[in-house]
């Protein structure tokens, strides 16, 4: 039996030419930039940023591999049954969600960059 799922194992690793011991780190690593998008959002405090900065830190994220992009998705979906439970209407954070699955899918942050943002972000 041991035998057995030892090789169904071994087989699931092969298959997916899965690199399971890099999740965790890709995953810690995908949260911190998340949360370095936050507080870069929070530092810049300008009008309508949010969804550049919700773009750009699931777009950092999810290059990390796919703990980064597994962590990106907890994180966003969190905050945003956070934000709806709080009151914020059902709208915005279907935007917020957009612009989250938008830099997860790889596309460009800047599409939703608002003029005058100083370069630093």
């Amino acid at each position: 039996m041991k035998l057995l799922v030892a090789g169904i194992f071994l087989i699931l690793i092969v298959e997916t030419n899965a690199q399971w011991y890099n999740f965790p780190i890709e995953a810690a690593k995908g949260a911190g930039d998340m949360w370095r998008a936050y507080s870069n959002m929070r530092e810049a405090n300008w009008k309508d940023s949010d969804k550049y900065f919700h773009a750009r830190g699931n777009y950092d994220a999810a290059q990390r591999g796919a703990g980064g992009r597994w962590a990106a998705e907890v994180i966003s979906d969190t905050r945003e049954w956070v934000q709806e439970r709080l009151g914020h209407g059902a709208e915005d954070s279907e935007a917020d969600q957009a612009a989250n699955r938008w830099g997860r899918d790889g596309n460009d942050p800047n599409h939703f960059r608002p003029e005058g943002l100083p370069n630093k972000y």
